[in-house]
């Protein structure tokens, strides 16, 4: 009997309602704040005064609780860099039965993108005989993507223990066009192939990589230690760190301070991995992604979502466990600026889109239970409302100090409060910098070596680019998030949008 999971398209009436409501609650809750706050920063400034401070002060506190959790997540990365893991490896019992198989979905990438890819995997130190790769290709990608097929199978198929091509068919009903149907046709595919192998599900560790990914050469060794010594190895995924860097000296100075930003949020959540789900590229047992059917084929945020089908499986026994090794991407890169700034604002709403999530998880809490109820409202909460914060918080702290000087009227205007609100937020941002200047600092350490000689100048962008973050922190934060929410709250579903990839 297949899992059943509740899907984006409920089969009847009663759950159709339910999803409707709540897929409507975060776009409600979002647009209300901020509605509400200008009438009450015109009916009740003082209250918004002393809202703004308070916030401003928490938000302080939390910049420095980020900070210090990121250092600790790069020194556990410097650390874990130079353990052999593969040493390790060869010490435990039953190692040699252990098998990798890499998922690398695929679309319309081009061959600069996906040999790098292959290489990766290729230049690790795990033996490549315990090694499956699965190519998923696309048929709707024509026959571009079957020349490009047919190469990388002549070029990589003795390469490995196996390696496996596989062709998503178009139009199957109730699928999206979404990288999840592919990679969970390629999963399907691979299972027949352990089966003719007679390997066993519980042997094998399957990693889904984004078609850019390249990992750590240790990634492989380390994640087969990981997953060994686990006792609860099937009840957790495995999650690299993100980078990225793959073309990180080509692209403009928004788009490297968007996805280095990117970076340090994972690098922070690895060090409270409790609070971590999968993202982008992860690994997992195969034995699991079996047992909950695979990926979703018929939702754009596919990375998290299997997370909490797992968690679901498992009655809340389920868990994210950070592999302190980087894996990297390629950041936002197209023909010209203005294209990529587009791009990388579709990116960011295609990643706010994971607010799809939100009615998926709460009708699974809703009819499993065997989830203690303490987990269903905590995890609940954090899904909930860390979607809001990212689109409310940007806007809190650059324009809601202002709102009680601009409609709190001249009465307000005069008190002791209103002639200081502007040195008191202004002290505690000052402080709050301390955060941006440690990010700017440590983001020149995870730099990888340019591809050829720069200048002196460039150089110096690198460390005065971050000046950029408070600027972008609203048009390609907050409001492709909101953008989500109110899609969402209309019913406006997005569809999967690949971000172009570019390589100079």
């Amino acid at each position: 009997m297949s899992f059943d999971f509740p899907t984006s398209k409920p089969k009847n009436r009663k759950d159709y309602y339910i999803q409707r409501s709540i897929e409507m609650l975060p776009g409600i809750i979002t647009w209300s704040f901020l509605i509400g706050s200008f009438y009450l920063a015109f009916k009740l400034p003082f209250a918004i005064a002393i809202f703004i401070i308070i916030f401003d002060l928490y938000w302080m506190v939390k910049v420095f609780y980020i900070t210090v959790f990121v250092i600790f997540g790069y020194r556990r990365i410097k650390i874990w860099e130079k353990i052999d893991w593969i040493g390790k490896c060869e010490k435990l019992e039953d190692a040699r039965d252990l098998y990798h198989l890499v998922i690398i979905p695929t679309y319309e990438e081009g061959m600069e993108v996906l040999e790098p890819t292959l290489d990766s995997i290729l230049n690790s130190d795990y033996p490549k005989d315990r090694i499956i790769i699965a190519m998923a290709f696309e048929e709707r990608a024509g026959e571009k993507a079957l020349e490009r097929a047919k190469i990388l199978e002549e070029k990589y198929k003795d390469k490995f223990f196996g390696y496996l091509t596989t062709l998503h068919p178009d139009g199957i009903v109730g699928e999206a066009k979404a990288k999840g149907a592919n990679a969970s046709w390629a999963a399907e595919e691979a299972r027949i192939f352990l089966d003719e192998k007679g390997i066993k599900y519980e042997n094998v560790v399957v990693s889904t990589f984004d078609s850019d990914t390249c990992a750590h050469r240790k990634y492989f060794s380390c994640l087969a230690y990981q997953f060994m010594k686990n006792p609860k190895r099937h009840q957790c995924s495995y999650q690299p760190l993100p980078l990225y860097n793959n073309n990180i000296w080509q692209t403009n100075s928004i788009v490297r301070v968007i996805m280095t930003s990117s970076s340090f949020w994972q690098i922070m959540q690895s060090v409270r991995y409790n609070k971590m789900v999968t993202f982008s590229s992860h690994s997992m047992s195969f034995k699991t992604l079996v047992d909950v059917n695979y990926w979703p084929r018929d939702m754009i945020s596919d990375d998290s979502i299997i997370f909490w089908k797992c968690y679901v499986l498992h009655h809340g026994d389920y868990c994210v466990e950070p592999i302190f090794l980087t894996i990297s991407l390629d950041a936002v890169l197209a023909d010209n600026f203005f294209k990529t700034i587009i791009n990388q604002y579709k990116q960011q709403k295609r990643w706010a889109w994971g607010i799809e999530n939100v009615p998926i998880i709460y009708r699974a809490f809703l009819k499993d239970k065997k989830i203690p109820l303490r987990k269903k409202i905590s995890k609940a909460w954090e899904e909930l409302i860390g979607r809001i914060s990212w689109g409310v918080t940007p806007i809190i702290i650059a324009l809601f100090g202002w709102l009680p000087l601009w409609f709190g009227g001249d009465m307000f205007n005069q008190t002791v409060l209103a002639l200081n609100l502007p040195k008191v937020l202004g002290y505690l941002m000052t402080f709050a910098m301390f955060g941006l200047i440690v990010s700017m600092f440590l983001s020149l350490f995870l730099l990888p070596p340019p591809p050829h000689k720069i200048s002196f100048f460039r150089k110096i962008i690198m460390v005065f680019q971050w000046a950029l973050a408070p600027m972008v922190a609203i048009p390609l934060g907050a409001l492709p998030m909101i953008d989500a929410q109110t899609r969402m709250m209309f019913g406006k579903y997005m569809e999967f949008w690949v971000t172009e990839k570019v390589r100079k």
